[in-house]
């Protein structure tokens, strides 16, 4: 009984060493595909970051609290649009001094040009009028005594007498008409007018640090990123806004310094939005880099693409995902990217040659453009030529191999 099962245990192991032997005589089982024809679409994928292709910042021009927010995120708004407003009781108090400095000047200076205080006035008009009115009566009474000397009536002295009484009353209508001149001089005029510019300029001060309290659109466009609520207290420069176009916009997209070389102006660029799966937004490269810059890890340029937005989905300060369409090949011999290999020689695939028993064969190849799983044959392969796929067992030309569809 031994014997026997030392007997089958010696077949067994002899069944075995045979069929490792010819397991591995047996050809090498290589999966393979064929070369087609079809339209190659060569992109570089990347991403970047989406601003307004038009905007500008708004920020205030004075401090105080937000009295006024008249617009929210996503509200148009025309050029000098009111967007808020800035409370400072200072500046209300200032254009009310202003405007009272303003006034008592243009006062003081209709008094000096109608000759003075109107009191001091009628006191000199009052003397005036008695001065003459004295005069006429002392020149009468001198032309009286006048006659009466020439009648031998009355004396020379009466005579001088009544002459010296009207001179007394003419010196004092002079000082007086003196006096009423002296009330207003140019001098005093054009000190008055200088007061008066004074206070208008402080006053137009006033008011312009009014205006600036009052924050308007610097353009037309859509309101984004409002940074303020009614209530909150706002510093000179902060921001209150930004103003934008968003029908078009800017994306900079960030292209990996050996993918540059492959971007020119005007070629096509899809954009795509997580938030919104399954739409795409177009547009074109618009502006080239004209540096490279570090961007985390990569070495990139950034390239300014014009994206159509009529929708207004997209919206500024997103990141999002681009594809810049580089070439197009239509009717293209084009292979899978994987099938290709590389030594000193160049690029190369292997050929599958015959039939049973199937040889492989190097072919070596010329590339066109290539997309992200497929790569243009523009030399070496004919459409239905079958090359192998990459295999775990390392090749040689010449080999045969087992092929699996």
């Amino acid at each position: 009984m031994k014997k026997l099962l030392l007997f089958l245990l010696l077949i067994l192991a002899a069944c075995a060493l045979v069929l490792g032997f010819l397991r591995k005589s047996a050809p090498p089982e290589v999966r393979f595909t064929q070369v087609k024809r079809q339209t190659v679409v060569s992109t570089v994928p990347t991403n970047g970051k989406v601003e307004p292709y038009q905007w500008q910042a708004v920020h205030a021009e004075t401090a105080g609290l937000a009295v006024r927010v008249d617009v929210r995120d996503g509200k148009r708004v025309a050029q000098g649009a009111v967007l808020a407003e800035i409370g400072d009781p200072e500046i209300r108090a200032g254009i009310d001094s202003a405007e009272a400095r303003v006034s008592e000047a243009q006062a003081s200076l209709q008094v000096l040009q109608g000759g003075g205080k109107p009191a001091e006035q009628s006191d000199i008009e009052s003397s005036l009028s008695r001065a003459r009115f004295n005069l006429q009566t002392a020149q009468r009474e001198h032309d009286a005594i006048e006659r009466l000397v020439a009648k031998q009536a009355a004396t020379p002295m009466e005579e001088r007498a009544a002459a010296d009484k009207a001179r007394q009353a003419q010196l004092e209508i002079d000082g007086l008409e003196k006096r009423r001149a002296a009330l207003v001089s140019m001098p005093d005029i054009e000190g008055a007018q200088a007061r008066v510019k004074d206070a208008e300029v402080a006053l137009r001060l006033a008011k312009e640090r009014s205006a600036s309290a009052v924050v308007r659109a610097p353009i037309a466009g859509e309101v984004y990123d409002l940074a303020i609520r009614p209530g909150a207290y706002l510093n000179a420069g902060d921001l209150v806004a930004n103003v934008g176009t968003l029908d078009r916009l800017r994306v900079r997209v960030y292209v990996d310094e050996p993918l540059l070389g492959r971007v020119t102006l005007g070629q096509p660029v899809t954009i795509r939005w997580e938030a919104l799966p399954g739409k795409a937004w177009s547009g074109v490269v618009d502006r080239m880099p004209t540096s490279i810059q570090t961007l985390g890890s990569r070495q990139v340029g950034e390239v300014v693409c014009a994206i159509e937005n009529p929708g207004r989905d997209l919206i500024p300060g997103n990141n999002v995902d681009a594809e810049i369409r580089t070439a197009v090949a239509d009717n293209a011999l084009v292979i899978p990217k994987e099938t290709l290999r590389h030594d000193a020689q160049g690029d190369y695939v292997f050929l599958l040659r015959g039939a049973a028993p199937v040889k492989v064969e190097r072919r070596n190849v010329k590339t066109g453009i290539s997309n992200v799983t497929e790569t243009q044959i523009a030399e070496g392969l004919a459409e239905g030529d079958s090359i192998a796929l990459p295999t775990d067992v390392p090749l040689k030309p010449g080999e045969r191999v087992q092929p699996i569809s």
